[in-house]
C-alpha cells in the first residue's frame, strides 16, 4: 500500500497518538505532522517510544485551527491527507463557553476546509460524534454544522482535487469524562451516581475507532458520512460489571445528555446505506425519492447488546490506568 503524507489536528489528543501508532505499526506514512495548541502535550509526544524511534518523519507544529494563517503555513502542499479531530469536546464546559465552542469547532473547521482546498489535498476526514445526531446541546449543535460545512464543501470546490468526508461514532470507550473512568473512580466510594436507570450507551475502542477511520479514509471518494455498527451496554449493566454489590444512586440526567444515544437519525435513512459492518449516509440531492424509514440506529433499538462479562472483560483490556477489576 502507498505510504501518504499525514496532518492531524488536535494531534496530541487520544485519537490522535492511537491513530499515528496505528500509521506507524502498518507503515502507512511517509510524513506524520502533528498540528496542536499545547506544547506541553506535544512535549510528551515525543518521548512516546514508537515516535522517537520514528522522529525523522514527524513535524510538530503548535498552532490553533482558528487561526487560518498558521493553519496555511503548517498545512504544506505535499500533504495527502488531513485528519481533523481538534475540538472542543466536554458537554458541560461547551454549554459555559459557547462562543468559545463556536470558534473552534465551526470556523475552525471552516478555515481548514478553506486552506485544504486552497492546498488542493486530496483527502480530508472530519472525526464527529454521534451528538451531531439531533443534537440538544451546544457541542453536539456545532459538530452537525461542522459536518455540514465538510459535505457541503464537496460541492463548492469547483475544479480542486480535494474530497471531504466525516467518521462518526459513539463516545470512545474510557474516554476522559466518560461513564467508564468515573463508575472506575466510585468504586472507592458507598454507591455509583447514575443519572437515568434506562441509559444506554454504543461501545467502541479507541483501537477499533482507529482502525475504522483507516478504512474510511482508504475507500471514501468525498461527500460520505460513515458509521460504524457497534454494541451498546445499559448503564446498569455497567455498574454490575464493574462492582455488582454497589448501590445505585439516581442524581438525574443532566444538562445536554440524552438517555440513549443515536449514529443515524431516521431523517437520514434514506440517504443511507447499510453494510455488514457500518452505515454509510451519502448526501441528499435535490428531488431524490423519499425512502424514508421510521427508524433510527440507536443504541436503546440496537440488537447487539453487550452482556456482564463482555463489558467486564472490554474494560479490564481497554482501560490501562485502572487496577483490574
Amino acid at each position: 500500500m502507498k505510504k501518504n503524507n499525514y496532518f492531524v489536528t488536535g494531534g496530541t489528543g487520544s485519537f490522535s497518538k492511537k491513530f499515528v501508532e496505528y500509521l506507524i505499526k502498518n507503515k502507512l506514512a511517509k510524513k506524520i505532522v502533528i498540528f496542536s495548541r499545547d506544547e506541553y502535550k506535544q512535549s510528551l509526544l515525543k518521548e512516546i517510544e514508537f515516535i522517537k524511534k520514528n522522529i525523522s518523519i514527524f513535524r510538530f507544529f503548535i498552532g490553533d485551527v482558528r487561526d487560518k494563517d498558521r493553519l496555511e503555513w503548517a498545512l504544506q502542499d505535499d500533504i495527502d491527507i488531513v485528519v481533523h479531530s481538534a475540538a472542543l469536546k466536554q458537554v458541560p464546559t461547551t454549554e459555559y463557553n459557547p462562543f468559545e465552542t463556536v470558534k473552534t469547532n465551526i470556523i475552525g473547521s471552516q478555515n481548514l476546509i478553506e486552506v485544504s482546498l486552497k492546498k488542493n489535498i486530496k483527502k480530508v476526514v472530519l472525526i464527529s460524534t454521534d451528538k451531531a445526531v439531533s443534537p440538544i446541546n451546544l457541542y453536539g449543535s456545532t459538530k452537525l454544522t461542522a459536518e455540514k460545512l465538510f459535505i457541503s464543501a464537496n460541492i463548492f470546490k469547483g475544479a480542486k482535487k480535494s474530497n471531504f468526508s466525516v467518521v462518526r461514532y459513539g463516545n470512545v470507550m474510557g474516554s476522559r469524562g466518560s461513564v467508564i473512568p468515573i463508575f472506575l473512580k466510585q468504586k472507592k466510594d458507598k454507591f455509583f451516581t447514575v443519572t437515568n436507570k434506562d441509559m444506554t450507551r454504543f461501545n467502541i475502542s479507541l483501537d477499533y475507532a482507529v482502525k475504522f477511520v483507516s478504512k474510511c479514509i482508504f475507500s471514501m471518494r468525498g461527500g460520505e458520512i460513515f458509521v460504524p455498527k457497534l454494541p451498546s451496554y445499559r448503564i446498569l449493566d455497567l455498574a454490575k460489571a464493574i462492582d455488582s454489590s454497589k448501590k445505585i444512586k439516581i442524581i438525574g440526567i443532566r444538562t445536554g445528555e440524552k438517555i440513549h444515544e443515536e449514529l443515524v437519525s431516521s431523517n437520514e435513512f434514506q440517504i443511507t446505506v447499510q453494510k455488514k459492518d457500518s452505515f454509510t449516509i451519502y448526501p441528499l440531492r435535490n428531488n431524490q425519492k423519499d425512502n424514508r424509514r421510521p427508524y433510527s440506529y440507536n443504541s436503546f433499538n440496537n440488537p447487539n447488546y453487550l452482556n456482564i462479562s463482555q463489558i467486564k472483560k472490554l474494560i479490564s483490556t481497554n482501560i490501562k490506568d485502572f487496577d483490574s477489576i
